[in-house]
């Protein structure tokens, strides 16, 4: 391999923070989806309330529980997922990079927490290959 070639191969050096970091943010996931279950009374009631004045109003009650069933699952999995993706990076094992890239996709849309864990988690463990169709600046073919 040329020296001008950008790999993000060599993780070892963040393999340890970002298990760390996955592994909390797991566990952050978790109680979140745990915590929406118990307070699903209270959601549905305050959700109700806005519907006073809307023509159909069992529509939209409906669509909130299938969204907010959804945000519950997609927790859960985030959280799980998270977890042995941290676990995993932690023990250095080569399931932990594909369970990242995989938690991170999937938590990119938790703003801030999980879009900045994500795209960290991306940033380094996606290989860089843009660089070899290039080549460097200057260089003549």
């Amino acid at each position: 391999m040329s020296s001008n070639v950008a790999m993000a191969d060599d993780t070892s050096g963040h393999r340890g923070g970002l298990g760390l970091c996955w592994l909390v943010y797991g566990i952050m996931r978790v109680v979140m989806a745990v915590w929406l279950v118990f307070v699903n009374g209270t959601a549905t009631v305050m959700f109700g309330a806005l519907l006073n004045r809307v023509p159909d109003p069992f529509t939209l009650m409906s669509a909130f529980h299938f969204l907010y069933t959804a945000m519950i699952v997609l927790s859960v999995v985030c959280g799980v997922l998270g977890i042995l993706a941290g676990l995993a990076l932690l023990a250095g094992q080569r399931s932990g990079r594909t369970l990242a890239i995989l938690a991170g996709v999937l938590s990119l849309s938790n703003i801030p927490l999980g879009t900045t864990l994500g795209i960290y988690t991306l940033v380094v463990l996606l290989p860089i290959r843009a660089t070899v169709p290039y080549g460097r600046s200057g260089q003549t073919a």
